[in-house]
């Protein structure tokens, strides 16, 4: 069976990334296709694969400003090759799935979601952008949404990364979706947990959907040591914002973000994601999670049980899920915590996914095969 990988850029080691290189264990003779490819950023499990880039990796700057090139994304999507697979697997969050796949190929999309630029969150990112961008994105990302929309077509099975995401497809394309987890490396974190230190933690890239600035007025307010690791567009104006108690290191190597897991008396967890890497991560190392009660935090927290959430997306509604952790910190096992984390391993992602996957090969052979059976028997009447 030859099989083929699709991403829409590989220029970090992010959770997009995760996915992709537990895809490339599973299918170890698979090509890789993307618009862009920095050899020195991803995993040595997916650079070790035969990797073909759009003509997008061509353009001037492209590794960095890949972003720009957005509009020519479905052009160079378009012009790849895939007559000689039996099995496409996309990998979606940009342009990715709007391939042209012959008809006897299965073509299956890990959608980790709906492109958030050209749906929900447009009117965030256009209000953000610079003037020339703001001025061009409602002609773009209109015809970006009217080919994402017309793209989804071409694809024969959705699974969607997270219950949130399975919603969101079905609102924005129409489709229904399996749902499994990404993977998760809670092998990092084996062993007991840390003796806990005085602080709370918010880990991840400073960007306003995020929300770290709700967290680090909510701590403001009410005096506790709030540590905050990322970088981003927001570092600088944060760093400002911040008072005595709130630390922001910037960006930091995995090693020091794995022991401030481990050593936190919670993760704090403000913004609505598609499903969030990070909180799985704290939990993996035994801490508790302060998350908004939205996204794919859901699939992830247990109330009571992993962590504590908070229903209204404000400075008060965090200073009363802090309050309410505290309050019953001491009930919270590290070891349980911990035996939830792990239902989120990479080889539980694998196996569901081989599930999945099998059985729709299955399904997809039958039918063309019946479809074969139907074409031959009209000939023969003819």
């Amino acid at each position: 069976m030859k099989v083929a990988i699709v991403h829409y850029w590989l220029v970090s080691a992010r959770g997009g990334e995760k996915v992709v290189e537990a895809l490339c264990e599973m299918f170890p003779d698979a090509d890789v296709f993307c618009h862009v490819y920095d050899p020195s950023a991803v995993p040595v499990a997916i650079s070790n694969h035969r990797i073909q880039t759009t003509f997008i990796n061509r353009l001037p700057g492209a590794r960095k400003h890949y972003k720009r090139y957005l509009p020519l994304m479905p052009l160079a999507l378009e012009s790849l090759d895939f007559r000689r697979y039996d099995l496409i697997i996309s990998s979606e969050s940009g342009p990715a799935k709007g391939i042209v796949v012959p008809p006897g190929t299965l073509h299956i999309c890990y959608c980790h979601t709906p492109m958030r630029y050209v749906w929900d969150l447009y009117h965030e990112y256009r209000t953000t952008a610079g003037r020339l961008t703001r001025l061009m994105m409602p002609y773009v990302m209109h015809y970006l949404r009217m080919w994402d929309f017309a793209s989804a077509a071409r694809v024969d099975y959705f699974i969607a990364n997270s219950t949130h995401v399975a919603e969101r497809i079905r609102k924005v394309y129409r489709r229904d979706s399996f749902v499994i987890h990404p993977p998760v490396n809670t092998d990092d974190f084996q062993g007991p947990a840390e003796a806990v230190a005085d602080f709370y933690l918010m880990v991840g890239e400073l960007v306003p959907y995020k929300r770290a600035d709700l967290a680090i007025r909510a701590f403001n307010r009410m005096g506790r040591k709030l540590v905050v690791i990322g970088g981003g567009e927001q570092l600088a104006s944060l760093r400002k914002l911040a008072k005595e108690n709130v630390e922001l290191l910037g960006w930091q190597p995995w090693e020091v973000i794995r022991e401030h897991y481990r050593a936190c008396r919670a993760l704090v967890f403000p913004g609505e994601e598609d499903f969030g890497i990070v909180p799985v991560e704290a939990m993996a190392a035994g801490r508790p999670v302060i998350a908004f009660n939205r996204g794919g935090a859901r699939d992830t927290v247990i109330d009571g049980v992993t962590g504590v959430f908070f229903d209204e997306q404000t400075e008060e509604g965090i200073i009363e899920a802090v309050e309410r952790f505290e309050r019953c910190e001491t009930t919270f096992s590290p070891d349980i915590i911990q035996a939830h984390a792990r239902t989120f391993h990479r080889d539980v992602f694998k196996r569901k996914m081989w599930e999945v996957i099998s059985g729709l090969l299955t399904k997809h052979s039958y039918d063309v095969d019946r479809h074969d059976w139907r074409q031959d028997t009209a000939a023969t009447k003819c």
